[in-house]
């Protein structure tokens, strides 16, 4: 049988293999995730820079001409077109006392109402009436309570 200093001697050699194994692991697995990140910003900028070219090129030929003089799929190049982001100026905040003053007093309330895609859903008339918008609101402010039996258990109510 070993002894209490053979049994720890063990125990250390093997949490020394395991450690060196797991601190490797963790570096290999590091260092790919830095040349993953690198290369996707890499390709950021070039969809970026094909995007605002393909923005240019649209104005004098198709996005179908374009793919059958160069052979890349037009869905690729459609792709790249729409998903640019166009270059945009900085918006001008409005002076001191102009139309953003936020001191002209409360708003009134308005009662809501439904949009038409909403209206032809629901074939409500479209305008939510005070009842309605009681029993809305009541049924928000109310906790629900569940029925199924595994949330019963324990005396009834969880708090």
């Amino acid at each position: 049988m070993a002894t209490a200093e053979e049994i720890e001697r063990r125990v250390e050699q093997a949490d020394t293999a395991r450690s060196a194994k797991r601190a490797a692991a963790a570096q290999q697995v590091g260092a790919l995730a830095q040349r993953r990140a690198a290369i996707a910003e890499q390709l950021a900028d070039i969809e970026g820079q094909l995007g605002d070219v393909l923005a240019a090129a649209v104005e004098v030929m198709s996005i179908e001409e374009l793919a059958t003089f160069t052979d890349v799929p037009a869905a690729d190049l459609t792709r790249w077109h729409t998903t640019r982001k166009p270059n945009r100026g900085k918006r001008k905040r409005p002076a001191a006392g102009a139309e953003g003053d936020t001191n002209r007093g409360p708003s009134t309330a308005r009662t809501p109402t439904a949009r038409p895609a909403a209206r032809a859903r629901s074939g409500g008339g479209g305008v939510t009436t005070p009842d309605r918008a009681d029993r809305a609101a009541s049924r928000q402010s109310k906790p629900r309570a569940r029925a199924h039996p595994t949330h019963l258990a324990g005396g009834g109510h969880r708090t």
